[in-house]
């Protein structure tokens, strides 16, 4: 990999240096234009149309923003009720390098995300001995600090048939990918990240990465990628770390991908396979096949990691010929290696409904189920660590809670208030929190905040 000296401070520096620019382009532009047009697709408007006039030339920025709040309603593991506060703003530049360059079929992404806030999961809905595997409040993780999330160019060959894309992304970016519109992490994003995240980094985690993806048919294209396997790049201080020291191997998946069109109804088919070269460290057992918990030793060492994964989405109604209204439903699961994971297999379910109303044509609601199964070898793992420190009731701090199943559900309403923003309030119910059998079953209240400004 390549070694680059690219400290924090100056990192901090340039997305300030950018913010400003940015925030002198809005001062300048957004009085000549009407702000908070509920048809436009920013906040702040078109500049007085300069911002549609830069697109043209290939030069597309934008500033997001994620808001989440989750509150406990009833039970979970601390039944003191609160509420929880977590965002996310996303800067990036998007550069079409044909129409700037006259590179064809060229592209250049560039985004810095900043996370901050608390999650009602950590310490209300889950218990804090071993914590949880779905998160009420998906916006939240992998440090509440400045990441470099992309930064890749893309470059297409033979009729866009072939597309090679190198530099710093994620795996869920392309490769598992699925939408974000609910608020918990069970149906949110790539589901693989989220059960495997030891190794597969989800946003807004970024890694030296090359994906290559070939159309075999308009609607049919395979890909492969190699991702650096490296969990420095997880670390809050290490943001903008550029070097590859402390990689330890590499993430390689393969997936085909189908996105016909059924009825004259968009659909997407996936089925993928992923291959880690790292080593990895049993669940359960010590190098003598004996419980490590028990004997005292190191847990054995796997010479790599594996799994698959299947997802379905499939737009089945429409109002009359508009088809961007009406019944959308959704499957996903994963399943994993049942030696070195603590999750074997996941599997959800879902239907979304956009445009519920006439007189709310741009809304959405949205219905889901998950279940997240426990390897059993990690509950053995946690029997063992119990009976080796003679330790046996549930409310002693050094026992440590069997985990089995969690079931997950949402229900949400989003409100398309305008183009730049949408809420959606949601209830969440989660059985079996974290997969611990004694924790009440939990109640959550919650509100995602989407804009674009």
């Amino acid at each position: 990999m390549p070694d680059f000296s690219f400290s924090r401070d100056s990192a901090i520096s340039a997305l300030r240096l950018l913010g400003g620019c940015t925030a002198l382009g809005l001062a300048t532009f957004a009085q000549a234009t009407p702000a908070f047009d509920s048809d436009s697709p920013w906040m702040l408007g078109d500049w007085n149309g300069t911002r549609s006039e830069l697109a043209e030339k290939g030069y597309d920025f934008k500033l997001d923003y994620t808001g989440e709040m989750g509150s406990n309603l009833h039970g979970g593991y601390d039944h003191d009720r609160t509420a929880r506060y977590s965002d996310q703003f996303g800067l990036g530049t998007h550069l079409d390098l044909q129409k700037i360059l006259g590179w064809d079929d060229a592209e250049f992404q560039l985004t810095l995300t900043k996370r901050s806030g608390n999650n009602i999961s950590n310490d209300r809905i889950n218990d804090p001995r071993v914590g949880g595997f779905t998160s009420a409040q998906e916006v939240w993780g992998r440090g509440q600090t400045t990441r470099l999330t992309q930064m890749w160019y893309q470059q297409k060959f033979f009729d866009q048939k072939l597309d090679i894309k190198v530099g710093r992304f994620g795996e869920g970016e392309d490769f598992n990918s699925f939408p974000c519109d609910f608020q918990n992490l069970a149906f949110c994003g790539s589901q693989v990240g989220n059960w495997v995240g030891g190794i597969w980094y989800n946003w807004p985690v970024s890694q030296w990465a090359l994906r290559i993806k070939y159309h075999l048919t308009p609607e049919l294209y395979a890909q492969v990628g190699a991702y650096e396997q490296n969990p420095s790049n997880l670390d809050r201080g290490n943001g903008f770390k550029l070097s590859g020291s402390g990689t330890q191997g590499a993430v390689l998946p393969v997936e085909l991908v189908w996105t016909p069109k059924l009825n004259g109804l968009p659909g997407e088919y996936r089925a993928g396979y992923y291959y880690s070269s790292a080593k990895a460290s049993d669940v359960y057992k010590d190098q003598n096949g004996q419980p490590a918990a028990l004997s005292g030793e190191a847990y054995r060492s796997a010479s790599s990691k594996h799994g698959v994964w299947f997802g379905a989405q499939q737009q089945v109604t429409s109002i009359a010929s508009d088809h961007s209204r009406g019944l959308s439903v959704f499957a996903n699961a994963t399943m994993h290696d049942k030696k070195t994971n603590a999750i074997d297999n996941y599997v959800q379910a879902g239907v979304v409904y956009k445009g519920p109303f006439d007189a709310r044509a741009k809304d959405d609601v949205g219905f889901a189920l998950a279940r997240v199964h426990v390897n059993p070898a990690l509950r053995k793992n946690a029997e063992a660590s119990n009976q080796a420190q003679a330790v046996y009731d549930y409310d002693d701090p050094s026992f440590l809670p069997p985990q089995d199943t969690e079931y997950s559900a949402e229900l949400y309403y989003g409100v398309h208030l305008a183009n730049w923003l949408t809420v959606r309030p949601n209830l969440q119910y989660i059985r079996h929190p974290g997969g611990v059998n004694d924790v009440d079953d939990a109640l959550i209240a919650g509100i995602k905040i989407q804009s674009s400004f």
